[in-house]
C-alpha cells in the first residue's frame, strides 16, 4: 500500500474520531514530512517496505538539523499512530515505530508572568466597549481558570453556571473549574454588554465572538494577550501567550497551597506527571515559604 494512500485513510479516520482541525493539520504535515523523507532518501513508497532502520535514520537526520527532543517525540507519537492504524487494518504485521525509543527531553524551568505584570495586563483593556470588555474578560478567564486557548474559543454561554464553568477539553473530556467572585462579576458585566451589542443579530452560542459575531479564533486570542503584554511592559524573556497565562494559573495555585492532583484535574491534564512540571519549576524560595506556612508544629501548638 502506498504511504500516501495510508496517510489519507488515517487522516480520514482521525476526522471520523472528531480530532480538532489543528490536531489533524499537524498530523498531516508531520506524516507527509516522513513520506517525503522516505521517498527522497530511501526510495521507499510503500508502507510494507518501511523498517525500523529507516525510521532511525530519519530521526538522526532531523537530530542533525538541531531539532529539539520535544519536537522529535511529537513526530514519533504521530508516526506510532499511523503504523498502529496500519497494523490494526491488516496492511502490515509489525509496527516498526515500537523499536524507536523516545528521546530524553530537557525539562526547562517554566517561566511565567509575575503578579505585577498580570495587574498591568488587566488594566490594558478598559472595558468601555464590547471589544474592550471582551478582551478584558478573556484575560481574566485565562488567568483565573487556566483554560486552554482552544477551549476558550469553543466555550459556550450555556457552560457558564452559577459557580462553575463547564469546559470541554482535549479528547472530549469534560471538566469543571470554579468562578471566583471577581471572575463571576466580570462575566456578568461582559454578558450584559455582549447581549446588548448583538441584540439584533443571529449569532452562535459561543461566549466570545468577533466584532461581526463569528466564533473567535485562537489567533485572535493570541493577539489579545500579546498586545496586553506589550502595553504592560512585560519582561522581554516572557512569552506573552495564552499558554503562559495557563502557566501563571498553575504556579499560583501551587504557591497558594493546592495539591498537584487537584490542580491536574482543574487543568485537564491526562496524567499527574504533566502537572508535576509546574511544581518542579517553582523557585526554592517559594517552596521554603510554603513550608513555613504549613509548619507541623505551628498547626498543633498555635
Amino acid at each position: 500500500m502506498l504511504i500516501s494512500e495510508l496517510i489519507d485513510e488515517y487522516i480520514l479516520d482521525c476526522e471520523i474520531r472528531k480530532y480538532t482541525p489543528k490536531t489533524i493539520n499537524g498530523y498531516r504535515n508531520n506524516l507527509n514530512y516522513l513520506r517525503e523523507y522516505l521517498k527522497e532518501h530511501c526510495n521507499i513508497y510503500c508502507i510494507e517496505e518501511v523498517k525500523a532502520k529507516n525510521l532511525k535514520a530519519f530521526f538522526k537526520y532531523i537530530s542533525d538539523k538541531g531539532r529539539k527532543e520535544t519536537y522529535m517525540n511529537g513526530l514519533l507519537k504521530n508516526f506510532r499512530g499511523l503504523f498502529k492504524y496500519a497494523v490494526t487494518e491488516g496492511y502490515i504485521t509489525d509496527n516498526p515505530c515500537l523499536k524507536i525509543p523516545w528521546a530524553k527531553e530537557y525539562m526547562p524551568i517554566i517561566s511565567t508572568f509575575n503578579d505585577s505584570e498580570v495587574k498591568r495586563m488587566l488594566m490594558v483593556y478598559n472595558g468601555k466597549s464590547y471589544i474592550e470588555m471582551r478582551n478584558k474578560t478573556i484575560l481574566c478567564l485565562l488567568f483565573d481558570t487556566g483554560i486552554r486557548n482552544y477551549e476558550l474559543c469553543c466555550l459556550q454561554t450555556k457552560c457558564i453556571k452559577d459557580d462553575v464553568i463547564v469546559i470541554s477539553g482535549k479528547g472530549k473530556k469534560e471538566r469543571q473549574v470554579g468562578q471566583s467572585a471577581y471572575l463571576k462579576k466580570m462575566l456578568m458585566k461582559f454578558q450584559r454588554i455582549r447581549n446588548s451589542y448583538f441584540a439584533l443579530k443571529n449569532i452562535p452560542d459561543n461566549l466570545f465572538l468577533s466584532r461581526t459575531g463569528k466564533q473567535l479564533t485562537v489567533e485572535a486570542v493570541e493577539r489579545i494577550v500579546k498586545i496586553a503584554g506589550e502595553c504592560a511592559n512585560v519582561r522581554k524573556d516572557i512569552r506573552c501567550s495564552p499558554h503562559t497565562c495557563r502557566h501563571y494559573f498553575a504556579q499560583c495555585q501551587l504557591k497558594n497551597g493546592m495539591d498537584v492532583y487537584s490542580l491536574s484535574r482543574l487543568m485537564g491534564h491526562s496524567n499527574i506527571y504533566i502537572t508535576q512540571r509546574y511544581l518542579n519549576s517553582m523557585l526554592d524560595g517559594d517552596i521554603v515559604e510554603r513550608s513555613i506556612e504549613t509548619s507541623p508544629l505551628m498547626r498543633i501548638l498555635y
